[in-house]
């Protein structure tokens, strides 16, 4: 029965509003506070631009969207994914259906079509937002960002959100359930750009670089919200990759 349920489509519309709806309630009870203070102001000289956040931080992200922004958002192919891209359409931005994988999986789950269009879309003025991490491995930066980055020669910002009242769940990327009537903090890297002509050992440094400032902004959303130790745990990860004492893709973290 359950089995039936997971792929009405009634059930997953019915799901993907509510969640819109809960996410909305969650958002207009937070007191936010940005870093940089003039992110707006920043982020609109470089339009159109590449998002993207660490998977499980990823259920806020819709609201940093402003109503002059054109935005898709890549979201797999799954059927239980189907329930966040009626989600995030309910809050106006676009799916584009796929995800990355290893080897001969990335074209059965779409991960080619969907980063031609991802390319496509910043070629006509829209911004994408992508999760940062490999599939099934949370917190490992992998190079599907830095790859549209080079073919369509638009930075990506990586972004983090926290909030100080959430329950992790108990999934492979420990997501964020975030509470109403909190404060919330939204952290923006410095960017990173990748050359068209980028090779292997360039798309890998621009790949440490985006799990870098992904680290660095995850420490920062933490202490602004509350949580100095997860913070400084965070700080020492994102400074040990900063001078290579640690290979993240050698040893990848599962934690949330």
């Amino acid at each position: 029965m359950w089995r039936r349920l997971r792929t009405s489509p009634t059930v997953r519309t019915v799901l993907g509003r509510g969640m819109a709806s809960y996410l909305r309630l969650v958002w207009r009870t937070q007191r936010v506070v940005m870093e940089p203070a003039n992110l707006y102001e920043l982020a609109d000289a470089q339009l159109p631009m590449i998002l993207t956040f660490w998977h499980g931080q990823h259920f806020l992200t819709p609201f940093l969207v402003r109503p002059y922004h054109r935005a898709k958002v890549m979201i797999s192919r799954s059927a239980d994914a189907d329930v966040n891209a009626i989600a995030a359409e309910a809050l106006g931005i676009g799916a584009v259906r796929g995800s990355g994988a290893q080897g001969r999986d990335f074209r059965t789950k779409g991960g080619f079509n969907a980063t031609l269009e991802m390319i496509r879309h910043l070629a006509e003025g829209t911004n994408v937002a992508m999760t940062a991490d490999v599939p099934k491995i949370s917190r490992l930066a992998g190079l599907g960002v830095v790859t549209i980055a080079k073919h369509s020669g638009r930075p990506i910002y990586p972004v983090a959100i926290a909030t100080s009242r959430r329950i992790i769940a108990r999934s492979w990327d420990k997501s964020a359930i975030h509470l109403p009537f909190g404060r919330a903090a939204v952290v923006a890297g410095d960017g990173v750009r990748v050359a068209a002509d980028a090779g292997p050992a360039e798309l890998e440094a621009a790949r440490r670089e985006v799990q870098r400032q992904l680290e660095v902004a995850t420490a920062r959303a933490e202490e602004l919200v509350g949580r100095p130790e997860e913070a400084r745990a965070l700080a020492r990860k994102a400074q040990a990759t900063a001078t290579g004492a640690v290979d993240p893709a050698a040893a990848p973290s599962r934690n949330g």
